[in-house]
């Protein structure tokens, strides 16, 4: 190597080391994203790799460090705006540690969930689970090697082993709910998510107890859904066919909601003057439909950027936190056009 110029066909991770003037652990540790490695250095290592255009052999890297420096992410659906928010936000955080990502759906199917976590073995050195099964006795136990580092989302598992950051569904609930209470609806549908979803279970959980503690005065009625748009536009059918619309309609997400208020649309119907209506999840697009809906903000980008950076310390031997330990996002509520008081219309 002359004048810092190298043979660009065959860059190798000592011609890095050499061109940064660091040891090869050093470049090791900054390109594999590791916490002790200082700032500065990291970002002159990442500069001179990629004047360089230095790439790891991918391959020799695994067999060298028994590492595969891949994630894997088990969800139950790709679809939708919440999977692609928490995508974006482990995406993230995988990005900056240099991280691969091997990704998996199982659509609500117990048996396929199970396969695919079990095909995740030796593929990945650590896994992120968002499953409405996980509760199901020897479900993670049966299908996951104990020593596999594994984040849970959004799931509810007794007694578990494993970190666990979920939305407190239940208390999100509640709020929507007594906020449809103070501005005068009295009459509240609620359309619900699937029988076996953790979260679907506590945000109706969530609905009735806020009713309960009204009093009679207030009236619950219930109906079912899926956590998608057809669900919620069946349900706002449901309601149209009845005759008598409900004050209000709280949808168990804003998928449903959405569906919703394009059923009360198709039908003339118009909220919030003639029924209310309310969501759950604070997608993108909840506030650009119209009227804007109100819903429960998440911030679901964070809670997957925080359950990839939960999981990369696990990764790395660092578990000051303990296992089984629990982070818990509490939801806020976001009033729009939606839901406007009944003394406003």
């Amino acid at each position: 190597m002359e004048g810092g110029e190298v043979n660009k066909a065959a860059i190798t991770i000592k011609d890095v080391a050499r061109e940064a003037r660091v040891s090869v652990a050093t470049v090791s540790r900054a390109l594999n994203g590791h916490e002790n490695v200082a700032e500065p250095v990291r970002k002159l290592v990442l500069e001179v790799a990629a004047r360089l255009r230095y790439t790891p052999h991918a391959a020799a890297r695994s067999l060298s460090s028994r590492r595969t420096n891949t994630i894997g992410v088990v969800l139950p659906d790709l679809y939708g705006e919440f999977f692609s928010e928490l995508m974006r936000g482990i995406d993230g955080v995988a990005r900056e540690r240099r991280q691969h990502l091997l990704v998996s759906s199982y659509h609500g199917d117990q048996e396929q969930q199970g396969a695919a976590l079990r095909a995740m073995r030796g593929r990945v050195d650590g896994l992120l689970v968002l499953s409405p099964y996980a509760e199901s006795p020897g479900f993670l136990t049966d299908n996951l090697p104990q020593s596999l580092p594994t984040v849970l989302i959004n799931t509810y598992l007794p007694e578990q082993d494993h970190p666990v950051l979920s939305i407190d569904d239940h208390a999100g609930a509640m709020a929507m709910t007594r906020h449809l209470l103070d501005v005068g609806h009295r009459r509240i549908a609620f359309i619900s998510g699937p029988d076996l979803n953790y979260d679907a279970r506590e945000r109706l959980r969530g609905f009735r107890d806020a009713l309960a503690a009204f009093g009679d005065a207030a009236e619950g009625i219930e109906l079912p859904g899926d956590f998608d748009e057809a669900s919620g536009h069946r349900a706002g059918q449901e309601l149209l066919a009845a005759g008598t619309l409900p004050d209000a309609v709280f949808a168990a997400n804003d998928m449903m909601a959405l569906g919703c208020l394009y059923a009360f649309a198709q039908a003339g119907v118009r909220v919030p003057f003639d029924v209310a209506l309310a969501g759950f999840d604070d997608i993108p697009l909840a506030r650009f439909v119209h009227p804007s809906l109100t819903t429960m903000q998440v911030s679901i980008a964070d809670l997957g950027d925080k359950a990839a950076t939960r999981l990369l310390q696990l990764m790395d031997g660092n578990n000051t936190e303990g296992a089984g330990d629990k982070q818990t996002l509490v939801p806020t509520l976001i009033v729009r056009d939606s839901s406007r008081a009944r003394t406003e219309q």
